[in-house]
């Protein structure tokens, strides 16, 4: 089971600070143009401690290609498959059973959406696993325990 020093801070979570940032003033005299230009070279400040790697998020796509993309195929060709067999009369079935079928898989669709996101290694130097079991927990535990605290520093 993972400790809590791997379940510490990633490289690309922001710093947890109490202190309060103050907003930069502009300078009354700055026109619409140049305040544009200022906001577009630096949008958010310390953008590089919260912004997901590349390689983290090309992780995370593949993922969540596989496990959303072929559940989804699955559910879009269930639909082909029920009306073949329906104009060429091989098995009789009622419409409710086509609609349950590619309704499941396009559920699981959305199901693969969510799990190839918390399945892939959050770190940018490890890979992972192939079916990312071990991740998925690890991760699932990070956003808990974000969401957790965000929810005591609200109240």
């Amino acid at each position: 089971m993972p400790s809590d020093s791997k379940r510490g801070r990633l490289p690309f979570e922001p710093r947890n600070n109490n202190k309060k940032e103050k907003p930069e003033k502009t300078a009354p005299a700055t026109t619409v143009k140049q305040k544009r230009k200022a906001t577009s070279r630096n949008s958010r400040p310390n953008s590089n401690l919260s912004a997901i790697p590349d390689v983290v998020s090309k992780r995370m796509g593949r993922r969540m290609a596989i496990f959303c993309g072929i559940p989804s195929a699955l559910g879009m060709l269930s639909l082909l498959v029920f009306y073949w067999l329906k104009a060429n009369e091989v098995v009789e079935l009622p419409p409710y059973a086509a609609f349950a079928v590619s309704f499941g898989f396009l559920g699981l669709g959305v199901l693969g959406l969510s799990y190839g996101l918390f399945s892939a290694s959050w770190d940018e130097e490890r890979v992972g696993s192939a079916l990312g079991g071990g991740e998925f927990k690890l991760n699932l535990g990070r956003t808990r325990d974000a969401w957790k605290a965000s929810k005591k520093a609200d109240s």
